[in-house]
């Protein structure tokens, strides 16, 4: 049997994977926490708008490129087409050591923390296991388990994945309009909001301060929204992936930017900026709803985070094997990922080790170290990869994508990525320059793999 993939998402498939991708718990959480860095609610909806420039035009970008190169493997597969294979496999070997599984991590965390508001039992004061000063809770046990079951789901058919994507990427858009709806035509005090936006209730910095401020306060806006990209690692599973791919991206990306800047507005019209700053366990959208009902939101809020969480995990696993799956057709991971299971149609191999280790750094990282290891990992492969639609424009010249993108898109892009790079490598050393040493990690091992494959070898598996 074939180990090819079969295409049987179409466009509506392919915007749901893009924006539940996108939704996660992020938007409900971090404006407390940029609140509390730039002390400004001007620089909190300026990180909002700028992290939402930069999501539409990289989104922008990845349509070109999935319109040029509409491989299944996505980013994996425009690195090694337009580079070359070393840095292909670094890419993915990051993708299955930080930036995937980290965000899946952080995400199931979060998913769990919550679920701990509605069932107190839930917490990570509840310790299961204590070895010196290491201590597993239940919540993390919880979060893996979520994990499992999700694995579980998608390995027994895309059908199965996609429906489980659908109901939740629709609850969780219906519930954030219903938010923005009950903030503005319930809550929304225009007195509050021109208070809020005073220049004498705003601290802006001046100089470099300005500049440091705003590229550590950014990264919360930009980890809500980072994961645009992956649409294009179940590309050789969408019907007309050339058309459907960047259509997916422009329709999704917008779509994810309007509610996440739609929320900010209600949250900074509703409450002052130390009400948003102090929010209690940093649920912003929670303290939208005590203030606008009184006491007791906590637990409508924390029942459309978790729905958030789930069915933004849901995507991520589904899309984040593929690219493990392609890289062991490519001779360049373990072998046993290139094997699609017979009745399925999906790389079940490659799902089951992407849950493992998902699972470990839940039970071992904590939520903002894999937000900070994520968000510069992954931003530097963006970068790379964006830069090289100029390269990809002359090796292909006459597979030239209809989703071209103009110059000035890409090089807005490039500039935002650089900034938050830069100001994260030297303002926030001891989270970041972990998650490069993991990057650089990737090019000792491709070369040991590589001297290994040139000793004999590796045929692809089939089933």
């Amino acid at each position: 049997m074939s180990n090819n993939l079969k295409r049987t998402l179409n466009l509506k498939d392919a915007i749901s994977i893009v924006a539940g991708s996108m939704i996660g718990s992020g938007i409900f959480i971090v404006s407390a926490e940029i609140s509390r860095q730039t002390n400004s609610v001007i620089l909190l909806l300026l990180c909002w708008i700028l992290a939402g420039v930069t999501t539409l035009c990289g989104a922008l970008c990845y349509g070109e490129l999935s319109s040029t190169i509409p491989d299944e493997g996505g980013q994996y597969v425009f690195l090694k087409k337009i580079y070359n294979e070393k840095l292909a496999f670094i890419y993915g070997w990051t993708l299955f050591t930080v930036i995937q599984t980290g965000t899946l991590a952080a995400v199931n965390i979060a998913f769990a923390k919550f679920i701990g508001l509605i069932f107190p039992v839930i917490s990570e004061s509840t310790t299961v296991l204590s070895i010196g000063d290491y201590h597993l809770s239940l919540q993390r046990i919880f979060a893996a388990a979520t994990v499992i079951i999700l694995t579980y789901i998608n390995s027994r058919g895309v059908k199965q994945g996609m429906f489980t994507q659908h109901l939740f990427t629709l609850t969780k858009v219906f519930s954030m309009l219903l938010i923005i709806g009950l903030g503005l035509f319930v809550g929304f005090n225009c007195d509050c909001l021109r208070a809020n936006l005073s220049l004498a209730n705003n601290v802006i910095p001046h100089g470099f301060d300005f500049f440091k401020v705003l590229s550590v306060a950014i990264v919360g806006s930009m980890f809500a929204s980072i994961t645009w990209n992956n649409v294009t690692f179940i590309a050789s599973e969408i019907k007309k992936p050339q058309r459907n791919i960047p259509l997916a991206l422009l329709f999704g990306s917008i779509a994810v930017i309007a509610l996440y800047f739609g929320i900010n507005m209600i949250y900074v019209g509703t409450m002052p900026l130390e009400t948003i700053q102090n929010s209690h366990q940093d649920i912003v959208a929670a303290e939208l709803i005590n203030t606008i009902y009184g006491h007791g939101g906590m637990v409508f809020i924390a029942i459309i985070i978790a729905i958030s969480a789930f069915g933004c995990s849901n995507g991520m696993i589904m899309t984040g094997s593929r690219v493990y799956y392609k890289m062991a057709k490519d001779k360049l991971f373990f072998r046993a990922l290139a094997k699609i299971n017979r009745k399925t149609k999906v790389p079940e191999n490659s799902l089951w080790l992407q849950c493992f280790w998902i699972c470990v750094l839940i039970t071992w990282g904590s939520y903002s170290q894999l937000l900070d290891y994520v968000i510069y990992s992954s931003l530097i492969f963006y970068a790379i990869t964006i830069f090289g639609i100029f390269r990809m424009r002359k090796l292909y010249p006459k597979k030239r994508g209809v989703a071209k993108v103009p110059n000035f898109v890409i090089l807005i892009f490039m500039v935002m990525a650089t900034f938050i790079i830069t100001g994260l490598t030297f303002y926030k050393p001891q989270y970041t320059l972990p998650g490069l040493i993991i990057t650089l990690a990737g090019i000792p091992i491709y070369n040991f793999r590589d001297k290994l494959r040139r000793k004999k070898s590796c045929p692809t598996i089939e089933n």
